[in-house]
């Protein structure tokens, strides 16, 4: 059974996002994707495109949220389980469209306290490499730090992926099929 709420984070192209969609579609409700990517260049095109043929005729409902996802989310039943995918991304987009990040970071932690399914949330960890050079990424860093702590302080579970394998670092992995 999957737990209230699942945070599943990791590096860059850590398989982060697999695992994810492997959890949502263990838990036998209507699945609800919430992308938070936006296409701005043929490289972001390209890999967004991938996603959505990975999950294309699998039973996923995708709902476009590059800056909305509070609202979003709040607007999902119980009769569902949902998968948010990136954090990382929805940050990216708020900071970069000069909006009240930490009003807005605020407002969707209360969305996933308030979800009524199983929620399994995707974010990048950002804070292992070198200080930031210049004052916006060290902002973005420091404010993804934030609500990735946030996130897994109320979590039920929390898996970090590398390479690929993924570590529990809090609850109980979840059984997965195959």
């Amino acid at each position: 059974m999957l737990p209230r709420l699942t945070f599943v984070l990791g590096g860059a192209a850590s398989g982060k996002s697999n695992l994810a969609e492997r959890l949502a579609k263990s838990c036998d409700k209507t699945r609800v994707y919430i992308a938070t990517a936006q296409p701005l260049d043929g490289e972001m095109a390209a890999k967004i495109a991938l996603h959505v043929e990975a999950r294309s005729g699998d039973g996923w409902r995708t709902l476009e949220a590059p800056v909305e996802l509070a609202d979003t989310l709040g607007g999902i039943g119980a009769g569902h389980v949902t998968l948010v995918d990136c954090l990382t991304m929805w940050l990216s987009n708020l900071v970069l469209s000069e909006r009240d990040a930490e009003r807005e970071i605020d407002a969707l932690l209360a969305a996933f306290d308030a979800a009524t399914g199983p929620v399994v949330v995707v974010s990048n960890e950002v804070g292992q490499g070198i200080v930031p050079d210049n004052a916006l990424s060290r902002r973005f860093r420091n404010l993804q730090g934030r609500i990735n702590r946030e996130m897994a302080a109320r979590s039920d579970c929390v898996v970090a992926v590398m390479a690929g394998l993924p570590l529990c670092l809090k609850g109980a992995m979840p059984d997965l099929p195959g």
